[in-house]
């Protein structure tokens, strides 16, 4: 698997649960009703189908690898939905953890 293939997966696993968790968080803390609750509970799902496509074998690393994707993605997914301004810090931590993953993910091993 490519390393773009895998980054590509990442990010779709990404949409699915950050967006599912997102529906939800509208469909209790905003009042907008069970539909949206359901349609986040079913994109939350979607992200653990997505994340079973990772090359890697292990759950452990995969999960681990992702936490930095969620991070980022989570992020920037408050910048495009609730108008959310990161600071230095945030953007700073969010590098960290793309580097994170990228070095948990894409090292090479001898296995």
């Amino acid at each position: 698997m490519t390393v773009a293939r895998s980054v590509a997966l990442f990010a779709v696993a990404a949409l699915f649960e950050i967006g599912g968790a997102w529906l939800v968080w509208q469909g209790i803390r905003e009042h907008r009703g069970w539909i949206w609750v359901g349609a986040g509970v079913v994109a939350l799902g979607l992200y653990g189908v997505v994340a079973t496509w990772q090359h890697d074998a292990h759950f452990g690393r995969i999960l681990a690898a992702y936490g930095g994707v969620f991070v980022a993605g989570s992020i920037a997914w408050g910048m495009v939905a609730d108008g959310y301004r990161p600071d230095r810090y945030d953007i700073t931590g969010a590098l960290v953890c793309l580097a994170g993953m990228a070095v948990i993910m894409y090292a090479p091993r001898g296995n």
